[in-house]
């Protein structure tokens, strides 16, 4: 007499992402539950002939399947979204795991969005966990929605998990230092009146501690918009210097809603374009410097930025610039 065997898995899409440098992430995935299958894998992201060559699919799958594990009696609000994470010594990962509600194939199912990375990362991740749990919440919204309509959710869920992982990436050799040299900042230049003018460094910093220490600060040399980060940084903790950021001298970052401070270089035409809607997903209202013009200007205050995180003022603001951003000096 034969033994029973599971039903057969179906094939699990994948999508590789090219990311410039070495991506602490080893995968991320999309699982749901099946009330036949159980938990099954619908979609992985990996970093291109990096991720899966330390993990293969078959565990990338184990992975996957044990965040839903003991998720079939979940009982919780309608749109919640639950953050699990996970630790897993004998396997050397840690998986961040947000499970929520949603529809597939005209059913309601219970799904994960799960992000895997080495436990060597561990010390290095923790400290963007807020930012990269609430910029997947954001995506997941707006995922839902998509799936009620019938769409693919893949497609919008690899428009933020792409970003993430190259945030990461970023981070990993751009972070601000946890420690900041004073040396290393415009407060040590003899010439202080003619590398940056006084007024101007006042005004920068005056805005940057009003707006709860989130800045962006652009320009087309990347030596001044990395003094004028780090000087900024002399203002934060060692947790929230973390998750600030040095600008690339080939200049191929993007602002990253969630970031503290960040440099950005402008275009090869001297040109840069603030990527307003990104900004107003940011907890905080954001100090934007320019460091070739010397320019501050400073996004309304707190109470004023969480009224216009409201979706009529989102929609607005795609149409007129000018609803989600005031000059301040």
């Amino acid at each position: 007499m034969s033994t029973a065997c599971p039903p057969q898995s179906p094939g699990v899409a994948k999508t590789e992402v090219l990311v410039e440098d070495w991506c602490p992430v080893l995968a991320a995935t999309f699982a749901y539950w099946d009330n036949i299958l159980g938990p099954r894998v619908q979609h992985i992201w990996a970093p291109k002939g990096q991720g899966l060559s330390l993990l293969s699919d078959g565990e990338v799958t184990f992975l996957a399947n044990h965040t839903l594990n003991g998720e079939i009696l979940r009982s919780a609000e309608s749109g919640a979204v639950d953050v699990k994470f996970f630790v897993l010594a004998e396997k050397g990962v840690i998986i961040v795991s947000l499970i929520f509600d949603g529809e597939l194939k005209g059913d309601k199912n219970t799904c994960a969005l799960s992000i895997i990375l080495p436990q060597s990362e561990l010390s290095f991740y923790l400290p963007l966990h807020s930012v990269c749990v609430e910029r997947l919440k954001h995506i997941i919204r707006k995922g839902r929605i998509c799936m009620q309509k019938g769409y693919n959710i893949i497609s919008v869920l690899s428009s933020e998990i792409v970003p993430i992982m190259e945030l990461l990436t970023s981070m990993k050799k751009h972070s601000v230092p946890e420690e900041v040299d004073l040396k290393d900042t415009v407060l040590n230049d003899d010439d202080i009146g003619d590398s940056c003018h006084e007024d101007f460094l006042h005004k920068a910093i005056s805005s940057h501690l009003q707006t709860c220490g989130c800045s962006m600060v652009v320009g087309s040399n990347p030596e001044k918009v990395n003094k004028i980060v780090l000087t900024l940084c002399l203002f934060l903790t060692p947790a929230e210097r973390k998750c600030s950021r040095l600008c690339h001298p080939d200049g191929s970052f993007k602002y990253d809603t969630g970031l503290f401070v960040q440099g950005l270089l402008k275009d090869s035409t001297g040109s840069f374009v603030l990527p307003y809607r990104q900004v107003l997903y940011s907890l905080y209202p954001t100090t934007h410097i320019d460091v070739d013009i010397n320019t501050v200007k400073q996004m309304p205050p707190c109470h004023e930025h969480t009224y216009h995180q409201r979706p009529q003022c989102l929609i607005a603001g795609t149409k007129d610039s000018l609803v989600v951003i005031e000059y301040k000096y």
